[in-house]
């Protein structure tokens, strides 16, 4: 039980995270209209960026859920292919970047998500900061300007943010709000447009995850199973598959992830998703 505790604390550290943040206040959260509310959307488009396959569904899983459910198209853009994240000394990283892919299919599944909606950029695990920025942003640039999204999701790039966090979650932060710029300047990257006819796409609304400063809570009561099942879909990041790589989870293990998924997202009668809105210029 302590390496599975070792391993929950290290994985639901998110949650924590966005449940317990001191400004996650109601004297915080910002208005707003009804027509405005992203959980309440009905045939949009919204494009999620996730350094790993887990982080969109440890964060958003339930918001993407209630999307989905509303005829809303998610797509969802992976930056690695999280190769590195096993204590199994026997693992590869090529073995465990096919089980990383199949794990995030599954928990997509269970959001409604289909796998043709998911976008593998393919960077290794631990090294995205190591890439060539210019070449990053511009790759996210080119989704932005290709689906043309109604809302983006990201990594929360804000100051406190960058005290705590690796290196992977840090480049996505940086370079996906990079990328908003560059998405609405055609002249960025010339290319998209002459080679592929991808005119400028400006992002109208971002919702960050992994904030240390909430100010816009999606009540997700309705649909919090649901994002408890995809989240134990990532069976390789828990022990004791961390340990010893097995596909199945144990009912021990699920139960206890369940309910320490409940316990961070519980707020007051009700289960909720925490993130920074920001409408853009």
């Amino acid at each position: 039980m302590r390496k599975k505790l070792c391993a929950a604390v290290l994985l639901l550290s998110a949650w924590c995270l966005a449940a317990r943040a001191e400004d996650a206040t109601p004297s915080k959260t910002v208005k707003v209209a009804d027509k405005d509310r992203i959980e309440l959307w009905t045939g949009k488009t919204v494009l999620v960026f996730t350094p790993h396959p887990d982080d969109d569904t440890f964060l958003c899983g339930g918001t993407m859920k209630l999307l989905t459910q509303n005829g809303n198209r998610v797509i969802i853009v992976i930056y690695t292919n999280d190769n590195k994240g096993s204590l199994d000394l026997e693992m590869t990283r090529e073995r465990l970047a096919v089980i990383r892919r199949a794990e995030e299919e599954a928990a997509c599944q269970v959001l409604g998500i289909p796998k043709e909606n998911l976008v593998w950029l393919g960077y290794e695990d631990g090294d995205l900061e190591y890439a060539n920025p210019q070449r990053l942003r511009g790759e996210a640039c080119r989704l932005i300007k290709k689906y043309r999204p109604d809302a983006v999701f990201t990594i929360d790039p804000g100051d406190e943010f960058n005290r705590w966090h690796k290196t992977d979650h840090r480049m996505a932060a940086m370079v996906t709000k990079d990328a908003f710029i560059a998405a609405e300047w055609h002249l960025y990257y010339p290319q998209h447009l002459l080679d592929e006819g991808l005119k400028p796409s400006p992002v109208p609304v971002a919702y960050y995850y992994y904030t240390t400063s909430p100010n816009y809570l999606v009540d997700i009561t309705s649909v919090v199973e649901d994002k408890v099942k995809a989240s134990n879909k990532h069976v390789s990041q828990f022990s004791p598959s961390l340990d010893k790589y097995t596909p199945e989870m144990s009912e021990e293990t699920y139960q206890f992830l369940r309910k320490e998924c409940l316990k961070e997202a519980k707020d007051g009668d009700k289960y909720v998703e925490r993130f920074r809105r920001e409408v853009l210029p």
